[in-house]
């Protein structure tokens, strides 16, 4: 399995996420509830992890080669800082008061 191209992939799917979960918020008034949207799309970044994996046909509870970490925990380290980047500008337009 190609981690750059698994993480290219996951960016773009959780880009789309981020838009789907933005235009949401228009409808929601209740500050709580536009916070709850934050962990929608952390449960989208592991669904989107998770179905990458299936479509690549990869185990995620393997073992990554010549690392003693499992793939899952290989793609966790190496695509954290694009779900870290998109949840910050996420939080921004939620917290921001249009």
């Amino acid at each position: 399995m190609d981690i750059k191209s698994f993480r290219a992939e996951l960016e773009t799917r959780l880009n789309i996420e981020k838009e789907y979960i933005s235009q949401e918020l228009s409808s929601i008034h209740d500050d709580q509830e536009r916070l709850e949207l934050l962990g929608k799309f952390n449960e989208k970044y592991k669904e989107l992890i998770k179905r990458i994996a299936n479509e690549e046909g990869v185990d995620l509870n393997a073992s990554y080669p010549a690392e003693n970490l499992s793939y899952n925990q290989i793609i966790l380290g190496k695509t954290m800082s694009i779900y870290d980047k998109l949840v910050d500008e996420l939080y921004e337009e939620i917290t921001s008061k249009n």
